[in-house]
Parts: C-alpha cells; structure tokens; sequence
C-alpha cells in the first residue's frame, strides 16, 4: 500500500483558497484578504501568502496596488489555454516514455483500475484526481526532469477541476478512453504521441 500523501502547510491553504474560489464562497472580482485567510486557518501569514502568490501564477487570482487580491474573472477562453500546452507537452512525453510503458504500464493500470471505481460511484473529485495521477505517470514515465517540472508549473489538476467543475459539472466516464491509452503503449503504437495529444485537446472545455 502506497504511503498517505502529506501535503505542506502552503498546499493546504491552496486547496483550502482554491476550493473556495470553486465552491464560490469568493466570487469573481471579490477581495481575498491573507489576515482573515490566516486568522481562519490559525497559521501565520507567511504561508497564506505563499499559496496566494502560487495561485496568482496559475492565473486564478490577480493583485493590484492599494486594491489587494482578488478573485479574476475567468471565461471559458481562460480554461482552455493550457490545453495545447500541455497537449505538446504530453505528445513529447509519450514518444520518450513510449519503451518504458510498453514493457511495464501497471502505474497506469492502476490509475485506470481506480476510475473504473470512481465512474461507478460517480465521484467526480476521484475521476479527477485519478485523471491527472494517469497523465503524470506518462509525464514521469519520460525520465525528463524539466519536462515534468514544466508539465506540472501548469497547475494541471487545478484547471482540470475548475473545467469539471464549472463546465462539465456531472461525472461522465473516464476509464474506458484512459484504457485504451494503455493500450496503445501496450502495442507499442507508433503514432502514440499524436494519440495522446489528440485525447489532451479533446479535454479542453468547449466553448
């Protein structure tokens, strides 16, 4: 059994912001203030402003003199941006990883065996987490530590929630189309790359 992922005091204030923003406990355009934030959370400042300059980066908050931080409105358009991004970046990823996984893809398989169970419970939170651990195990398959690095400075599973979440918000399956991801690492296809890029932009939110 895997051990329990233990997330820094930082990612947790992020979560707890982020889920937040989602949720819409802070609507756009709203101030977010780091004093409230850190009174709230019974931890310093320190740390709220270290989450509050990470989710600046991913763009979902902006900050302006004398106005504070707050809340950016976000459109569809803005959801779909990393898309191509990621998908180049996934396409790279597939053509190195492509040997590795074809002789061993169990981290895949069991990624997928585990949205086989969210897509039968429904649960949302499960298909996207488990969506993003299936694509970083092909990211970290390529053996390319600044590709990961770039990959993950996206904040992958965070626009992968807010594109659910906001746009897509009822479950729909995701196991069969990641299986049959594996099994093209499996047979060893040799356009896997295009195949993995095609299946990255067919995610983005439509507009």
């Amino acid at each position: 059994m895997s051990p329990p992922v233990v997330h820094s005091l930082r990612e947790q204030i992020r979560e707890h912001i982020l889920e937040g923003i989602v949720s819409g406990r802070w609507q756009p355009g709203e101030r977010i203030v780091e004093r409230r934030i850190a009174a709230e959370l019974l931890v310093s400042q320190t740390p709220v402003r270290e989450a509050l300059r990470e989710l600046e980066s991913l763009r979902l908050i902006e900050s302006a003199p004398n106005k504070g931080v707050r809340v950016r409105e976000l459109t569809p358009a803005d959801l779909r941006e990393s898309y191509p991004v990621r998908a180049g970046l996934e396409q790279v990823a597939a053509e190195l990883a492509a040997g590795a996984l074809a002789e061993d893809a169990s981290a895949l398989d069991r990624e997928v065996a585990a949205l086989c169970e969210a897509d039968r419970t429904a649960d949302g939170e499960a298909q996207v987490r488990h969506t993003v651990a299936f694509h970083r195990e092909i990211v970290r398959a390529a053996g390319n530590s600044v590709l990961l690095h770039t990959w993950e400075s996206l904040g992958i599973e965070v626009w992968t929630t807010l594109s659910i979440r906001w746009l897509s918000p009822e479950p729909w399956p995701q196991a069969e189309e990641h299986a049959r991801l594996v099994a093209a690492f499996r047979r060893r296809d040799p356009d896997i790359g295009e195949v993995l890029k095609t299946h990255v932009l067919g995610c983005a939110p439509r507009i």
